[in-house]
């Protein structure tokens, strides 16, 4: 009897190994076995993996798919599709919606939007009611609703009692986490760009390194004392890595991620790339960037996430101070890490499938994705070929919107097939029907 599914010819990576070419046979959505090259049986579908690599499907645990109240700039079906295309498996969406994602009820209504997409869709819940800094949201019926996340991204919960309370919170909720924009809201009011040399030339208020560094501290010592779970999102400076990595030693609960744009880019691009340029936390200097690198290279910071913030044209096409914060990336996130860290040596292959997969499954409680490639697995994997060489254009990405900073840059490795719960998704670059 013929198999469901075979990927044929590709090596296994993961972070304890890199095989020699195998055969991966699917069966039922699952992993059923794994033998040489060539040796595997019939199949209903095979999926050429020769000269590529074989890993357990992408996690982005930071997008903005719009949904509701944005899908101008994009939907779940688009943003769905876009994660695909880059060999994401599972996302998690942040609830800055309009209305925010703040109810078992709206947590529902969006997931059932998901159903069917070519990506596994989940969804984090606001902190507080509205993302407004009040009061809390209803911690335990949104845990039952299926939420693990928790955070007002794209705004900070100041308030110091609020944010020991939801820390404290999750101690009960087995899984959950409380993640942050670690940004100091009074001390980045006005803020456009990062502070320093670039927004004092563009004549622009900056947002200083130093209302990061003010969150995280709070915010360890808040995890210290409740021993809640606390995720920095989006970490932009050396110096709240340091305040990271001395926590971790101290055996804090914590937990960090850093984006692409904050691994690559510095505030010296905003003057490139104009409006596309802006994003809360800002881009830093270059002095950030390889402290960050070596930081997501040695395991001090634990994923990389892409805050995936679409925005439709009439959002950016402003000046600098009016327009709307953020990159697109959830489509481009593998090819940038693979082509800036790994094809250059700074990152092995095994390090990376633990950054862009493992790390953010386990931080956002995504049991079914993130695991080894190996029998009896659920079978949501991503095939990558480490050597194509491809170029970004802005419309021929799967985003609603078209501000990647990406645009023009000539990228090493792109993602060949996508299989999702064993249903290829993507095959030879090109969406599944």
């Amino acid at each position: 009897m013929a198999a469901d599914l075979v990927i044929s010819g590709g090596c296994l990576v993961d972070p304890e190994r890199v095989t020699q070419p195998v055969d991966v046979v699917v069966e039922d959505g699952r992993i059923s076995t794994i033998v040489p090259a060539g040796e595997g049986p019939p199949a209903r579908r095979t999926l050429d993996a020769s000269a590529a690599l074989v890993m357990s499907g992408f996690v982005d645990i930071q997008v903005h798919f719009r949904t509701p109240g944005g899908t101008d700039s994009e939907d779940i079906a688009s943003g769905a599709a876009g994660a695909a295309m880059g060999g994401v498996t599972a996302c998690v969406m942040m609830p800055n919606t309009t209305p925010a994602i703040d109810t078992p009820d709206m947590v529902r209504e969006v997931l059932a939007l998901a159903t069917g997409a070519p990506c596994d869709v989940r969804t984090s819940a606001a902190i507080t009611v509205g993302r407004a800094g009040e009061r809390l949201t209803d911690f335990a019926a949104l845990y039952d609703a299926g939420v693990r996340v928790f955070t007002d991204d794209g705004d900070c919960v100041a308030d110091d009692a609020l944010m020991e309370a939801a820390l404290a919170a999750t101690v009960g909720l087995p899984g959950s986490v409380v993640s942050q924009h670690a940004e100091d809201p009074q001390m980045v009011a006005g803020g456009v760009i990062n502070e320093g040399l670039v927004a004092r030339r563009l004549g622009v208020r900056g947002r200083p390194a130093a209302a990061e560094v003010s969150v995280v501290r709070r915010d360890i010592e808040l995890a210290r004392r409740t021993s809640g779970r606390y995720h920095v999102l989006h970490l932009s400076t050396a110096d709240a890595m340091e305040l990271v990595a001395q926590a971790k030693r101290d055996n804090v609960a914590v937990s960090a991620e850093v984006t692409p744009q904050h691994l690559v880019l510095t505030e010296d691009d905003v003057e490139r790339l104009g409006t596309t340029g802006k994003m809360n936390p800002p881009l830093r200097l270059r002095s950030d960037v390889e402290a960050l690198r070596r930081a997501i290279v040695d395991g001090t910071l634990d994923a990389v996430a892409t805050d995936h913030a679409p925005h439709h044209a009439s959002l950016k096409d402003t000046s600098l101070r009016d327009a709307a914060p953020g990159m697109t990336g959830v489509e481009t996130m593998a090819s940038v890490i693979w082509s800036e860290l790994v094809a250059t040596g700074a990152m092995s292959p095994a390090r990376f499938i633990e950054v862009v997969s493992m790390a953010p499954a386990r931080i956002a409680g995504i049991a079914e994705h993130g695991h080894l490639v190996e029998a009896g697995m659920p079978a949501n994997l991503a095939v990558f070929d480490p050597t194509q060489r491809w170029t970004i254009h802005a419309d021929g990405l799967q985003s609603r919107s078209r501000n990647t900073p990406w645009a023009g840059r000539e990228l090493t490795g792109k993602v060949r097939h996508t299989v999702l719960a064993g249903r290829p998704v993507v095959s030879g670059g090109e969406l599944c029907g």
